[in-house]
């Protein structure tokens, strides 16, 4: 993997004289790629008028990047601004033309989506995965937060690297019978910030989406009869990669029933409705704690919040996750809960919501 923060700082250290700022902050470069040999390719993007003095920056940022990658080159393109009457209005969401083709290799994909952080969306994205495994799915799962990857540590599986096939495609990991990818695989240092702008994120995601070998493999020639991707928190550029890329079969909103995550949550509805993704259910996550030492429940997030807002949205409401310390001790160990504790109370409710979406799906497979 290229050295990103090396090279970004090595960019922002030339400054573009328009703005004053640095030439990766001025928003000047259109297009940064570093390919597997190292080669870094930047098109830095000027108007007609200024694009014969920027010659010399090209050339200082081409000499900058080689310096970090051992090889580069920069491209100036200058464009004439269009006239006033020839300017359209930014494309809405709901323009966004949907895509027709699916993923090879995969029958069904469906986002696990929140409105924010915090709500255990992939832990329970996670033990969903492999309790659908269990009802007799082929299930992949993809870690599609590349700004906050945490599956390599929910599978046990932190340190290792997919290796590439006869294509040069990632091959997914295999974790508990499911095929797992993530950007945290690509990472030598975990705890590195990924530094990352909007074209760079969408290029990571669709590498992983769309150049990885899901699906059929040596040892088992059936395609993914489904494929859960667990989104980030938000609203933002990965989840309009995603809906611009592939053909989802639906999504499902995480929530815990606190109100303040509601609100988030029904951000991610709305998103997700002007993107035309079907919104297969609700699931209120944390619904209560149960106590391991005397068995009580206590409402902690409150109670029902979700179930009521899936009424109010005339949206299906699939169920309800309680936390519990062995879920919790889980996946800090790396040894999800269908695995380490297949007898605890958080499971009783993945387990109906897993048959519920089994049931939904199969009607198609």
């Amino acid at each position: 993997m290229a050295n990103w923060g090396a090279l970004h700082a090595a960019l922002n250290k030339i400054i573009d004289p328009e703005t004053g700022k640095g030439l990766l902050d001025s928003g000047k470069i259109k297009n940064l790629d570093v390919d597997a040999a190292g080669k870094t390719t930047l098109v830095i993007e000027v108007s007609a008028e200024t694009g014969a003095g920027f010659e010399p920056i090209r050339q200082t940022a081409e000499t900058a990047a080689a310096a970090v990658t051992g090889s580069a080159q920069a491209i100036l393109t200058a464009e004439s601004a269009p006239a006033v009457s020839e300017k359209k209005p930014a494309p809405k969401p709901e323009s966004i033309e949907k895509p027709k083709a699916r993923l090879p290799g995969v029958k069904h994909i469906i986002a696990v989506a929140s409105g924010k952080g915090g709500v255990g969306k992939s832990t329970l994205a996670l033990n969903l995965a492999l309790l659908l495994q269990e009802q007799g799915l082929k299930v992949g799962f993809l870690d599609a937060d590349i700004y906050g990857p945490s599956v390599p540590r929910l599978v046990g599986l932190e340190g290792r690297r997919p290796v590439g096939d006869a294509q040069n495609r990632p091959i997914p990991l295999g974790a508990h019978g499911l095929q797992v990818l993530s950007i945290g695989f690509m990472l030598k240092d975990p705890k590195t910030a990924m530094i990352w702008r909007g074209p760079m994120i969408g290029q990571a995601l669709t590498q992983l989406l769309q150049g990885a070998a899901w699906g059929p493999s040596e040892t088992d020639p059936r395609p993914l009869d489904l494929l859960l991707l667990d989104m980030p928190p938000g609203t933002g550029d990965i989840h309009l990669t995603l809906a611009q890329k592939v053909a989802l079969t639906g999504g499902l909103i995480v929530s815990t029933p606190q109100d303040l995550a509601l609100l988030d949550a029904r951000k991610a509805m709305t998103f997700f409705d002007k993107l035309g993704v079907p919104i297969l259910g609700l699931i209120e996550n944390m619904s209560s704690f149960i106590c391991d030492q005397c068995g009580a429940s206590h409402d902690i997030f409150g109670k029902g919040g979700v179930g009521q807002e899936a009424a109010d949205m005339g949206l299906p409401f699939l169920g309800a996750v309680p936390l519990t310390m062995a879920l919790r001790l889980a996946s800090d160990g790396g040894t999800p809960l269908p695995i380490s504790a297949p007898s605890d109370p958080a499971l009783v409710g993945l387990r109906a919501i897993a048959q519920k979406l089994s049931s939904t799906i199969s009607n198609d497979l």
